[in-house]
């Protein structure tokens, strides 16, 4: 187990969880969550493209900072054979934990 530094905003530790949380949005491993969700409050336009029949279609990535704990790691542990958009990044316990106290903060 790693032994990572982070705390609350008012803590004096190394790195903050906050902070430790943000820098996993940038880059948690390969591209960062902010790519395909932006800020995370709001849905984004990830690619535009028609199907067969000419008819023009969106890939879209949701807004994120209004989601439960128990959905955003259900989504972010998910098979993913399930979306085959989303990426998967491995990220621990201690990482999804931060990373989603990071996106709550975006609000």
């Amino acid at each position: 187990m790693t032994n990572i530094l982070y705390a609350t905003q008012d803590d004096n530790s190394f790195i903050t969880k906050f902070e430790y949380g943000a820098m996993l949005y940038e880059n948690p491993r390969g591209i960062g969550c902010n790519k395909c969700h932006g800020n995370g409050k709001k849905e984004v336009i990830i690619a535009k493209y028609r199907n067969k029949k000419g008819a023009l279609k969106y890939i879209k990535a949701p807004p994120i900072n209004n989601v439960n704990f128990k959905d955003f790691k259900s989504k972010l542990r998910a098979d993913k054979t399930e979306s085959l958009v989303m990426p998967t990044y491995f990220l621990t316990d201690e990482e999804l934990e931060s990373l989603y106290f990071y996106i709550q903060k975006l609000k």
